[in-house]
Order: C-alpha cells, then structure tokens, then sequence
C-alpha cells in the first residue's frame, strides 16, 4: 500500500520490516533485550509514537486480531457427513427397498441418514468456536501514549513500537516488553497454568527462560491484578503468544474417534462381505436351480436389504445419549457424542496440574521457627483446621508472632459466598496467609484495627519483599516493621532470630537449610521478618534505607494440594491400566512433590522444557512414554507429548483448562476441559467439559465410556446374528429348494417387533462388575473381535438350526403350512429373547439372579414382545394379515424349550471360552 510522500514502487522501512514480521520479529527474545535495545529496534521512546507513525505502522503490520481461517461451505461441510461406507449401503438399501415397494423400510433408512448427517454437521460447526474464544480474549481498548499524551484507543489499532499502560483489573491487549512495574502482577494462568499470580519486573531474562519465567514480558489475554506498568508493544495479532496458540489450533486436524474408524472399516468389510454373498447366491440360484434372472435378482435383492442392519447407526446413536445422560450425571458434559465411547477405550490421560488434580487454592503447609515447627491442617481458604505442633518448643506465642505478620503485611481479602465457600480477593498466597492465621487464632479485622498501617513498601521484583509499617491503636507507642517475601531476601536482612526463650543470633545455615528442604517438597517458600520501632525512631520506609536489623521470626511453605477425591481416581486410574501423565506449566518440583502425593508411579520421571525442546520428533515417543510428569510445558510442548504418544498407539485424553491447553485438547482422542474454571477457548476445543473441574469426574467418564462401548458391542453382537439367521434360513431353503419357512410379510414382522424393542435395551444395560479392572482395549482393535466374530456365525447357524428344525418337524407331524410358518416365527423371537439374556453379560454368566430379574428396560421390552407375539398367533385379525395359525400347548411348549436350550448352549461356549481364551471380548 503507498504511503504518504512515497514514490510508487517504493518501500518503506516498517513496510520491509513487516513482511518478515512472523518470521523475524515474531521469533525474537525480547524478553531477553534491555528495554533501550527494544525502543530503538522499533524506533520507540518511552513517550510513544505519534499519529503518523501509529497510522504507518498500522498498515503495514495490519490491525492487532487474531487471523480469521477460511472455512468450509456449509454445504459442503454437510455433504462430507454421508462420506462413509455404512451410509452408502443404507443408501443402497434404500433404492432397493424403493424400488421392491417397501416404501417405509426406505423412508426409515432414509431418516437415519439423514439425521446422522445433521448431527454430525452441527458438531463440526461448533469447532470453529474454539477459534472465536480465542479471539475474544484479546480486550477491546488499551490505553497507549500517542502524541506525548495518554489516550484509549481500540485495541485492535495498537501497532509494534506503541507505549501501552497497564492498571489493576486491564486485560493485557498485546505482547509488551515491559519499560517499568511497580507491584506489578500478572494472572497468566490462562498461557502457563500457574496457580500463582506471576511477578513483573522490567528487567531482561535469559534467553532460553521458559514462558512463565519472563518476568519482564506481559502478554495478549492476561490478566493485570496488582499494581501499575508500562510496557512497548513488541507483537500484534498472530505475532503475541496467544496468537501463536490459535495458529496452532488451526493447524492441528480433528481426529475420527476409535469407534467412528471401527464404524468404517466394519461397513467396508461388511458391505463387501455382502455383495460378494449376494453375487454368488444370484449365480446359485440362476444356474443351479433354475430361477430366472429377474427372479433370482429380486430375492437376491431382497435378502441383501434385510441383512443390511439400517437400524445399527440410530441404536449406536440412542446408546451414546443415553452415555451422555449418564456422564451428565457424574459431572461430565459431552459436547461430541462419539466422545462418549473415546473416553472408553483411554489408555492414557494427560492431565493439567493446577484445578484439576489439585484444588487451585494455595494452602499453607508447613510453619518453620528458629527452633520449632507446625504442620498445617485443612486445606483452601477456608478459615478452619490448626497448627500442629511438630516439636516440644512448638509454642503458640511464637508461631502467632509470625502469623501476625503474615496478616499486616498482606492486602488481600477473605470472602465467602452465598454457597458457603471461601475466596481471595488478591494474591493467593497473602490469603493462605490469612486462612492460616485464622487457624491460628487471630482475627483478621481485629489484628488490623489493633496494627493500623501507616506506610508501606509495595511489593517489587527487584527486591522481591513487601513491607509494612503498623502503629499501636492502643498509644502505647510501639510501632511493628513488618517483612514478608523471598526468603533469601528476607534472610539478609535480619541480625537475629526469634526462639522460645527470646532473641538470639541469627543461624543462616539452619535456614538456608530449612528452606531448601521446604523447596524440595515442591512447596513455595516466603519469609517473614519484624522489627519493634520506639516511639521516637524515625525511619524512611524506602528500600533503599531499609535496616538490616530485622528479627527472623520464621519460614512458612505453601502449596496448592492434591484433591482429596484426586488421590482415588489415580489408584482407580491405575487398576483400570490407565497411565496418568501431568503436563504443567509448573515448575519441575512442585510438580514432583504433588505427583508423588497422587501416587501416579513409585517414581515419576520428569521432563522440564529445556530438556523437551532438545529431544527430537523422533526420539519424543520413547522419552514421553518413560515421563510421568512434564514441568514449565508451553502450548507447543503440550502437543508434541500428544502427537508423540498418539504415535505408539496410545488413545490419548487431555485435560486442561486454559487457552495454553487449547492445541493439545483439539489434538488429543478426547480432549476434556474445566468448566468452572476453565477458558472458553478450552471449553470450545474440548469434547468434554466437566463441571466440577475434578479428576475423578474424568475417571467416572472413563467408567461410563466403557460402560457404552460394553453396551455398543451387545448391540451389534445381539443384531448381527439375528439378522444372519433370518437369512440363514431363507438361503438354506432356497438352496434345498424347500418352500420358505416365512413369508416377507413375517420376517418384516420379526424385524419391526423385535427392532424397537429386544434392540434397544441392550443400551440401557447398567455397567457389568469389574469393567475397571479391564485393561483399556488397543486403540486398532476391530469392532467386531475375533470372538464375536465365531460368535455372530455361531448365533446365526443356532438360529438357522432351531428355526428349520422346529419348522420340518411339524411339517413332519401333520401340521399347516400356516401353523409350521407361525412357528418359526416364534421360535425366532424366543431365541432372540434367550439370546439377548445371554448377551447381556460378555464378561461374566449370564446366569445369575440379576442376569435372570434383568432391569427394567428389559422387563418391559419382554412384555411387549410377548404381548406382540400373543396377537400375531392368537388375534384373527393378526391371522388375517401375516398367514399365521394358533398354536397347540405343545407346541408353544416346544418353541419355548429351543429358547432354553439356546441359551444353554451359549453359557456353555461362554464358560469355554473364559477358560481357553481367559476374556470373552
């Protein structure tokens, strides 16, 4: 684009330099740049740009939004829903039965179709919406320094080189280099899922310094939460991390789910399957017993339609909502059905640390004096527990000296909402810190109405502490000089220490190595120190006058804890042949600290992100399948780790809840988010999203999943072998040149009846015991296993036997052709009665007491079906319509007996097949 005062052709400085923006500029340290060097780079001063430059730059970097993905037509997106070859054979079905005259078999298919195909375009369209959240999070106005003054402009006209200023409460708008910060801190749990709000400062980092530890960077999406900053623009739009971020969800494919791929290559198989039987049948009957063409090719037709199962994909559907209601129900809100089963067949949950397997609430642990300590009870913010003494010199004037330091020297609040629960308002730790006073025994608003503050050091990186300074509302005089922060930058500021029996010289060994302790525990450590000032003594409250001639009064060790309902859901996670892997953006010991507390392996290996980024592609499989926990984890990190066990096989589910965990939640088999405290771009990406934000919602999913693809498999294994043997029977007759054993109007009979009833409550069944005992099914096994295949044949061959039996020996006997045919038909439905009991256990007999009571689906299907039957045989107008005849006692005796004698058989071949083969599926 020409711009003002340049000859055409020509190109302008910031012009060339933009055209390598995402390659160049985007890629540069900054954080690891003095703020001089970035001012210059950008031809910037702390004063701004002026408008000219502003308007400049904005055409040449283009506005500061993410970019938008071109997407697929809607028509075209709806037209790849009918891409799979189960739906072509139903098509197929279709025509045939249209052009056979059975108009509502095709209208039925057709409907099945159709309304998969809108489910699964209205699913699709809901992706890009994980793209939109994204975009959202970047705030609409930013104040900036143009022109030498302070304006708010739209923060989608903020350019590189632009001063942005920054209060408490500002969504950062773009990618700054900080210039100053005072108190300054930023909540970027949303890009490294730190539970701790990160402390700024305007100082330069190393260059390989992970994301989280770029203390002199802010970034687009983050939150300001204390404190005032300034900071240069250094990258807009796709160019901050954030945008980086939505350039990897669009890069990132969503996967077909195990069950869809199992889907396919079964329609495949069984569609070839069926065609080649068709063509052989056709030239059977043509040359080998005489039919003509036309009529060989109209009964052809006909069995190839009646053993397509049109009615699989609607009860497959019905089975996952029905899984849907029920992980609702455990917290669990499925936003993808085929999501349902996936959560099944996990065999590795990558999981988020922070609010998922902890609580996302900093609580103090540990209290250390000079010669005394306390553990902590209680967890949260929730002012309730106590200090347990853990020493004999454990005394409660000493530890209430430092918890009363703890509570001047901190700016937080502790509220508690209408539900009962506690929060912060501020920094977490300050309070923890106030919680922890509480179990104490001291009062929040007392101490602080007894100690007002009269000044203060704010909080600042440079020299990590905070101090307070508190007179007596008493008039006594005394003033408290209190000291909170780093440990070691408390520790240098002290002379003595505060024991049971006074004052004594300082041991900085002992604390150095009571610190070092506390840090190896993954606990974060702050310091606290205090100082009596007379009446008389003056002192500026200013760092760079501040004594050295505090009093230690000791160490406190907070943590964000393991969920109590975390640490079960591991060992159930572990019984069920579930790995779990924690990728944090945390660092590498507390990580470790709260992968030991949750027992996910005796002794977890970890992987940091500098060691991550030295491991290549290749060599990622075998280093993350050795990994249990990956600390300081970027975005970038979170999905190779998937990609790179997706690779061996693995059927990988991902938790998160920030924008940082958006890639590897589109990326992972089922990626499943927090929905209370979770982004909306997680949310979005995500085919899962609990409710409760907890693990063990993830391990009763996991349990339901299984639970549906137990259910999915009864299903199929119930309807392919009645299918089979309706036209086992057809096919053997036809081949013995027999008259049929049923008429069309019957085996539509079977089918219709049996269909909507004995065909759906096999969804409904609850889970069987032990199914997360099981170790998760490989990730390439085929729907129907080697087992249910024999079993299919086997079923099918029992059918044909006992339906052509029970039909020659009453021929046999006298009987009418109408009596014969009325009871191969009930001979049909007993034996799919008997045979759905037996299914309804494939890891277990069926014969038992509740196998035998059944639950109340299928209670009620069986007094459906036997109030169908008891009209087809008995009702004249039933007789009327389908050729049928009634049947003598003995004879309804002797269809009953087949049914028995079924489902014997098929206890005896499951009993066989546990004791040869050790598992039935």
């Amino acid at each position: 684009m020409q711009q003002r005062g340049q000859t055409p052709g020509a190109v302008t400085e910031v012009e060339q330099r933009a055209s390598e923006y995402p390659a160049n500029e985007a890629a540069q340290p900054w954080h690891a740049m003095p703020v001089e060097q970035v001012l210059a780079h950008w031809r910037s001063s702390p004063d701004g740009l002026d408008g000219e430059q502003a308007a400049e730059r904005l055409q040449a970097y283009g506005p500061n939004r993410l970019p938008t993905a071109r997407g697929k037509p809607a028509w075209r997106r709806f037209l790849a829903q009918f891409h799979n070859s189960l739906i072509y054979l139903l098509f197929v079905g279709a025509v045939v039965s249209m052009v056979l005259g059975h108009r509502v078999d095709a209208a039925v298919i057709l409907l099945v179709v159709v309304v998969n195909a809108i489910t699964g375009f209205i699913q699709e369209g809901r992706a890009q919406q994980a793209m939109d959240a994204i975009r959202r999070l970047i705030a609409p106005h930013a104040t900036v320094l143009r022109d030498g003054g302070r304006v708010v402009c739209d923060a989608a006209e903020l350019v590189p080189g632009d001063i942005v200023l920054l209060e408490p409460g500002d969504r950062v708008t773009a990618d700054l280099r900080l210039l100053r910060a005072r108190g300054l801190m930023v909540d970027e749990a949303i890009l490294t899922g730190e539970s701790v709000n990160a402390i700024k400062h305007s100082g330069a980092t190393a260059p390989d310094a992970p994301l989280g530890d770029r203390a002199g960077m802010a970034f687009s999406g983050t939150l300001v939460v204390a404190g005032m900053g300034a900071g240069v623009v250094v990258g807009t739009g796709a160019a901050t991390e954030i945008g980086r971020i939505s350039t990897l969800m669009d890069q990132v494919d969503a996967l077909s789910t195990p069950l869809l791929r199992q889907v396919d290559r079964f329609s495949r198989v069984f569609g070839i399957a069926v065609l080649i039987g068709a063509v052989l049948l056709f030239l059977f009957a043509v040359w080998g017993r005489g039919y003509s063409a036309m009529d060989a090719l109209m009964a052809v037709v006909s069995l190839a339609v009646a053993v397509v199962p049109e009615g699989l994909l609607a009860v497959m559907t019905i089975t996952l909502a029905i899984g849907v209601q029920r992980m609702a129900r455990r917290q669990a809100i499925v936003r993808r059905l085929p999501a349902v089963e996936t959560l099944g067949a996990t065999s590795i949950i990558c999981s988020d640390k922070t609010g998922t397997l902890t609580r996302n609430e900093m609580t103090a642990q540990r209290v250390v004096a000079a010669d005394a300590s306390w553990d902590i009870s209680g967890q949260g913010y929730a002012p309730q527990g106590e200090l347990l003494p853990q020493t004999e010199t454990a005394q409660p004037a000493l530890a209430q000296a430092l918890l009363r330091c703890g509570l001047l020297c901190n700016d937080a609040r502790l509220l508690q909402d209408p539900g009962g629960a506690w929060n912060v308002r501020g920094d977490t730790m300050e309070g923890a810190l106030l919680a922890l006073a509480a179990k104490g025994g001291l009062d929040a608003a007392e101490e602080r109405m007894a100690w007002p503050r009269l000044d203060e050091i704010p909080f600042d990186a440079r020299y990590a502490y905070m101090a307070t300074l508190h007179g007596d509302a008493a008039g006594s005089g005394v003033r408290l000089l209190c000291l909170k922060g780093a440990p070691e930058k408390v520790l240098a500021r002290c002379a003595t220490q505060r024991t049971a029996q006074g004052e004594a010289p300082l041991e900085r060994q002992y604390w150095e190595a009571q610190i070092a302790a506390l840090a190896e525990q993954g606990q974060r450590v702050l310091g606290f120190a205090m100082r009596e000032l007379g009446s008389d003594e003056v002192l500026p409250m200013d760092p760079a006058t501040l004594p050295d001639s505090f009093v230690m009064l000791g160490v406190i060790g907070f943590i964000d804890p393991p969920r109590e309902e975390a640490l079960a859901a591991v060992r159930d996670c572990i019984s069920a042949g579930i790995e779990v892997k924690m990728i944090t953006g945390d660092h590498a010991a507390t990580a470790l600290a709260i992968a030991r507390q949750l027992g996910l392996c005796n002794d977890p290996k970890v992987l940091g992100a500098a060691e991550l980024d030295r491991i290549s592609d290749a060599d990622l499989p075998d280093a993350a399948q050795r990994t249990t926990v990956f600390a300081r984890a970027t975005p970038e990190h979170k999905l190779r780790i998937v990609r790179a066990l997706q690779s061996r096989g693995a059927v990988v589910a991902m938790t998160g809840d920030g924008v940082n965990d958006a890639p590897a939640l589109k990326q992972a088999d089922v990626g499943v988010a927090m929905g209370d405290k979770g982004t909306e771009a997680a949310k979005e990406a995500a085919e899962i999203v609990l409710a409760d934000d907890n693990f063990a919602s993830i391990v009763a999913a996991v349990k339901e999943g299984r639970t549906v693809y137990d259910n999915l498999t009864k299903v199929i294994s119930w309807t392919l072998p009645t299918n089979g043997g309706e036209v086992m029977v057809v096919i053997l007759a036809l081949m013995m040149g027999w008259v049929l054993p049923m008429s069309t109007a019957q085996i539509l009979w079977i089918n219709l009846a049996t269909t909507v009833t004995l065909g759906l409550v096999l969804s409904f069944e609850p889970a069987e015991p032990g199914v997360m005992a099981r170790p998760p099914r490989p990730a390439g096994q085929p729907l129907l296993s080697g087992f249910l295949l024999w079993r299919v044949g086997f079923v099918s061959f029992l059918f044909m036997v006992g339906a052509l039996g029970i039909f020659l020996f009453l021929q046999a006997h006298g009987a009418s052709l109408e009596v014969a045919r009325t009871a191969v038909v009930n001979v049909i439905v007993v034996m799919e009665v008997a045979y759905l009991f037996s299914v309804r256990y494939l890891h277990m007999p069926s014969f038992n007491w509740q196998g035998i009571k059944g639950t109340p689906a299928v209670v009620m299907a069986l007094t459906a079906v036997t109030a169908g039957q008891l009209l087809l045989t008995y009702a004249p107008f039933m007789q009327r319509w389908f050729q049928t005849a009634a049947l003598t006692a003995g004879q309804a005796a002797a269809v009953l007996a087949v049914g028995v004698a079924l489902f014997v058989l098929l206890e005896i071949e499951k009993a066989v097949a546990r004791r040869w083969l050790g598992e039935v599926i």
